[in-house]
């Protein structure tokens, strides 16, 4: 008996390790880190940046406003002409102290011309977002927005903006967001939606400036292959509108 256990146990683990190998081959990944945002030409971007602050604003506040540079520790890295590079800057200021918040959101242009919000979508399976921030010793938190696939929208601290200066700053996701679908014909990514600053209750609040550059994702882009992935997302839109026009017309 006890040299038949003997036998049985070498099976199992002789079959564990021909398993293993094939389980790592289907978790197959592509970490690839791109530009979501480099703030360099507003104009050529899908969106626009629109500030709007919580109750206590004062008039006249939030503020945006492009700049012309870079942090010095990412211009050693620029191959171009050291030209044409730009960063965004945002000023508010509070009437009182407490639990105060301004949103830094994208925006388009509607079929009508009026300005909307704009989720941005991000590409691939997200690990981390990072961000040049310029601080100035200010007690207030920085927090990212995001929507997971089923719709419900998720904050995620970067971090006090207390420092001194350009910093990099960077946030990963956790992997209790789901990003993608379990259905094919579901969402499979998760978008952006805005960035928050908060004061904190003790912290001044009557002048404030920050500064952003290079906002970046570190992404998995890997995609499963399988027979018949090009029909995801099929358009049934023609299809439908001639049905409804020949019901109408019974």
């Amino acid at each position: 008996m006890k040299q038949g256990g003997l036998i049985i146990a070498g099976l199992v683990l002789l079959f564990s390790l021909f398993i293993a190998p094939l389980a790592a081959q289907s978790r197959s990944v592509n970490y690839e880190t791109y530009i979501v945002d480099d703030f360099d030409d507003p104009d050529a971007s899908e969106w626009a940046w629109f500030a709007a602050g919580s109750k206590f604003v004062t008039d006249g506040y939030p503020v945006l406003k492009y700049f012309d540079g870079m942090p010095n520790a990412i211009r050693v890295m620029q191959t171009k002409e050291d030209t044409g590079y730009k960063f965004l800057g945002l000023e508010v200021k509070f009437d009182r102290k407490g639990d105060n918040w301004v949103d830094i959101v994208p925006t388009e242009k509607d079929t009508g011309g009026d300005i909307v919000r704009k989720e941005i979508p991000f590409k691939g399976r997200i690990s981390r977002l990072d961000l040049w921030v310029w601080g100035a010793s200010y007690a207030y938190d920085f927090e990212v927005l995001v929507r997971d696939c089923n719709g419900r929208v998720h904050t995620i601290p970067f971090g006090l903006v207390n420092h001194e200066g350009w910093k990099n700053m960077s946030v990963a996701i956790p992997t209790s967001i789901n990003q993608r679908s379990s259905y094919l014909n579901g969402i499979q990514s998760l978008t952006f939606v805005a960035f928050r600053l908060r004061t904190r209750p003790t912290e001044r609040v009557d002048s404030f400036y920050i500064f952003f550059d290079q906002f970046k994702a570190l992404t998995d882009t890997y995609m499963p292959s399988y027979d018949g992935f090009d029909l995801v997302g099929s358009d049934f839109s023609d299809a439908k509108n001639e049905s409804s026009q020949q019901g109408a017309g019974k």
